[in-house]
């Protein structure tokens, strides 16, 4: 709640690795390096767990994160409109995307990292979303009609609107926010190449998306990525043949294994909102899987020294993240809002934790919120689909919203989520 907060480690906490590995394997897909395919085939047998339900409830939790106006079609009812003169005080119209945890601040960076891998997770499983895919496209949608307002003065590309300090000092609803709205941006004078890479990256990937369904605002979506690389060429190389070597650093039998699990087999990286690590990483076994069992590859495995991954090892080591997520752990709870019987109950959310505009219509300043977040009983709203940052490497969990850095939702936990829900939907079992 304090100042401190936006400098926990899960703020802008997304592994360098990570981002770097996905945002070069959406450019090789690009290129045509790697090939979007669907063809892996799984043997089916009875789900421990109702993914198709999980699928849903991952794609609902980004109506709750939207920033603007909303739209008749809103399936969160209990949030409203909200910062609706994002941009004025700089004569750019900044209205919409999302707020990408539990504060009221929208940090491009990682909302376009979640763009990135949500376009990513309906272009390599869309095909298994069923009715979820349109909703799907709806929230990437969301995020790019927002990034063509923020890249729209050409030179110029707006990385955060709102003032964390302000923000992180107050507890309120978004649609009470009083707090500063200072829109901030990176130019060849104020460079800030990652986030515009990223932005690129989110803009590239999601014209895929549309390319079928709506031609004119694919090229748009991709026109814009390009006016953002200073140079579209990019030599794979390098990434195919350090791929093998990522995977092994993440194996848990591998000898160079660089991470940790827990004693309840959690994949566990050090800092906060683990489930980001988790989600990404996993995602990763996934896609990297496919792209091995893909016929031009032989169906080869990855050998780490002594030790040999196979593709089905790897979506082994995928589907066991994702059911520790949704409830196969330690403390038979479920980490995502609203699947299960035993979900947490006491998220680091402003939204969810304050009374709605329908059960409390009257404004709730700055310092009044301080009553909901000290708060004994359980959220109000119910913040369907979102998944906490997570148990520690011990598999503890404790239920509160002062633990901002284990029970604060964030949407770049959910993107590569969808992707993988989406696969064991239609898989259930390795």
């Amino acid at each position: 709640m304090g100042r401190g907060e936006i400098y926990g480690d899960h703020r802008y906490g997304i592994n360098r690795a990570v981002i770097t590995s996905l945002r070069m394997m959406i450019v090789l897909c690009i290129l045509g390096v790697i090939t979007v395919k669907s063809t892996l085939v799984v043997a089916a047998a009875a789900a421990e767990h109702d993914y198709g339900d999980a699928l849903t409830k991952s794609i609902l939790f980004y109506e709750g994160q939207r920033s603007g106006k909303l739209p008749p079609s809103q399936r969160v009812t209990w949030r409203k409109d909200s910062a609706l003169q994002d941009g004025s005080q700089v004569g750019v119209d900044l209205v919409g995307g999302y707020y990408d945890a539990g504060d009221n601040v929208k940090f491009n960076f990682p909302m376009a990292f979640t763009t990135t891998v949500l376009s990513w997770s309906v272009l390599e499983f869309g095909g298994f979303m069923g009715s979820d895919l349109q909703h799907a496209m709806d929230a990437i949608r969301w995020a790019t009609d927002y990034f063509l307002k923020a890249t729209s003065i050409p030179g110029q590309v707006f990385a955060l609107v709102g003032d964390p300090y302000s923000d992180h000092d107050c507890w309120e609803r978004p649609e009470d926010m009083d707090t500063l709205r200072t829109p901030f941006s990176v130019s060849k004078h104020s460079p800030g190449s990652e986030v515009s890479a990223e932005i690129a990256a989110a803009l590239a990937a999601s014209s895929m998306v549309f390319k079928a369904s709506d031609h004119a605002y694919s090229a748009s979506l991709l026109e814009r990525a390009i006016s953002l690389v200073m140079s579209p060429s990019i030599d794979p190389t390098p990434f195919v043949l350090n791929a093998d070597q990522f995977i092994c650093s993440l194996l848990p039998e591998s000898p160079s294994r660089s991470v940790s699990y827990s004693p309840g087999g959690l994949l566990v990286k050090p800092g906060g909102s683990n489930m980001q690590h988790t989600t990404a990483l996993s995602f990763l076994f996934l896609v990297y899987a496919r792209y091995l069992s893909d016929d031009a590859n032989g169906g080869r495995a990855v050998h780490c020294g002594n030790v040999v991954a196979t593709p089905s090892r790897l979506i082994q080591v995928a589907k066991s993240q994702v059911d520790y997520i949704l409830g196969n752990n330690p403390l038979q709870m479920s980490y995502m809002v609203g699947y299960g019987s035993k979900y947490p109950q006491y998220i680091h959310h402003r939204g969810s934790s304050i009374p709605s505009i329908d059960q409390h219509p009257q404004h709730i300043d700055c310092l009044e919120g301080t009553t909901y977040f000290s708060s004994s009983s359980p959220n109000p709203n119910v913040l369907v689909g979102a998944v906490v940052g997570g148990p520690d490497i011990n598999d503890h969990y404790d239920d509160s919203r002062a633990d901002f850095a284990h029970s604060e939702p964030t949407t770049y936990i959910n993107a590569p989520l969808v992707g993988l829900l989406a696969f064991f939907k239609a898989h259930p079992s390795s």
